[in-house]
């Protein structure tokens, strides 16, 4: 099978179920930073710290496909073409071990910065691209209906994602590097 179509050759690509949309089409740009995500998140699952944490991320990475898959299908099509769904008890896992990792680490009493490690620094790229994507999603519903559950995964995705920077660097015995304004 190539990999090359030359269909999106004039600018245009496929919804599931088959519309024809702009590339530059805010839907198209959603699940797009949703993959970009999920990239991102294969750095942060190769890190030598979260070897312990492969469960999770193939957890995570499958309900990023899950959101890519429907954010890629035409609204007008959805319930006609077979496309996998979110579920509550998907937030429930990631609160679950938010807590977990909450549990060891000191209580936060300043912002921090991103860094001191490269495994910190990756989680916190990644939870970046987590917030954007979220924001992306919410105008997408502006315009087009997306499940409210979708958003909520996103959100709680990025919480995690800064509390494994935190917890990263935990375990890795990098000392948090702490905001100090300049007054």
């Amino acid at each position: 099978m190539k990999i090359y179509t030359k269909t999106g050759d004039k600018g245009e690509t496929s919804l599931i179920g088959g519309t024809r949309v702009k590339k530059s089409h805010l839907r198209i740009e959603a699940y797009g930073t949703i993959d970009e995500l999920n990239a991102f998140l294969g750095v942060v699952r190769d890190q030598e710290v979260n070897q312990k944490r492969q469960f999770l991320f193939s957890e995570i990475q499958d309900r990023l496909f899950t959101i890519g898959s429907t954010l890629a299908t035409d609204p007008a099509k959805e319930g006609k073409v077979a496309t996998p769904d979110l579920h509550p008890a998907d937030v429930q896992l990631l609160e679950e071990q938010m807590d977990l990792l909450d549990e060891q680490l000191p209580p936060l009493r300043n912002f921090i910065l991103p860094g001191g490690h490269p495994s910190v620094s990756f989680c916190h790229v990644a939870r970046t691209v987590c917030r954007r994507a979220e924001r992306l999603v919410i105008a997408l519903q502006e315009e087009a209906p997306v499940d409210d559950l979708v958003v909520q995964y996103l959100n709680r995705l990025s919480d995690l994602l800064f509390v494994l920077s935190r917890a990263n660097g935990f375990e890795l015995g990098v000392k948090e590097i702490t905001w100090k304004p300049r007054m």
